[in-house]
């Protein structure tokens, strides 16, 4: 199978995004995407696909994320990671990240240990259920940023997510535009875990008319240890 440049692309975004490149950098994300496409024909890991769509909706939709917080030497932990995103680029434009990936999906785990071994990159990939792992002891509050693309309302991805960052840390989670109503309904749910929100940030993606969100909340105070629920519960009665 022929694998397309990513290089014009992904170079002029990044560098409307403010992403310094180097020659190392280009090459990685290179490395990514063949591999990405190539592992993508086999097995369902994303439904985007081409060159332009992922280098645009995945790549640089990530890497966006640095406009909004450091993450310099920054402990972070990208929940319902998939096929890496935005976890493993932002590793790739900071490599002092110190990165956990953590699926559900073994088969997706599998792909990103494999993904994580050819980019030469020292990341943590946890098959897990997001609500289970976090009562562990060992990762409880123990993130500075978690991050999440997910797309559960924002009071179960609160919920789900929280427990995993710090006192002082930060939950990004990456959202469309239309997520006023669903923010305002997460206010209860941000109180009873310890949090608030700092602010929604809209960004335009490089390259494209598309318009997206990263809703930053901080982490005031301990999650109470009855959280997270089953995630049944969470689903029948969020927060």
């Amino acid at each position: 199978m022929e694998i397309e440049s990513i290089g014009p692309t992904f170079a002029r975004g990044a560098e409307e995004l403010g992403v310094v490149m180097t020659p190392s950098i280009g090459v990685a994300f290179q490395q990514y995407y063949s591999y990405l496409a190539e592992r993508n024909a086999t097995m369902n890991l994303t439904a985007i696909s081409g060159v332009r769509d992922v280098v645009t909706q995945h790549f640089l939709d990530s890497i966006a994320l640095v406009k909004f917080a450091s993450f310099q030497e920054a402990h972070v932990i990208d929940i319902g990671s998939g096929a890496g995103f935005p976890g493993v680029p932002l590793k790739l434009v900071e490599p002092s990240i110190k990165l956990t990936l953590l699926e559900a999906t073994l088969k997706r785990v599998e792909f990103l240990s494999s993904l994580c071994s050819k980019l030469d990159l020292e990341v943590a990939c946890i098959c897990a259920r997001a609500e289970e792992l976090s009562k562990n002891p060992d990762v409880r509050e123990k993130f500075d940023i978690a991050v999440s693309r997910g797309v559960a309302r924002m009071n179960v991805l609160s919920e789900l997510c929280l427990p995993f960052v710090r006192v002082g840390g930060i939950l990004i989670a990456m959202k469309s535009v239309t997520t006023n109503e669903e923010l305002a309904e997460s206010r209860v749910a941000l109180l009873a875990l310890g949090a608030e929100e700092r602010g929604c940030f809209d960004y335009t993606i490089p390259g494209t008319n598309i318009t997206h969100r990263a809703i930053v909340i901080n982490k005031t105070s301990r999650t109470p240890e009855k959280y997270p629920r089953r995630f049944a519960r969470i689903q029948k009665s969020p927060l």
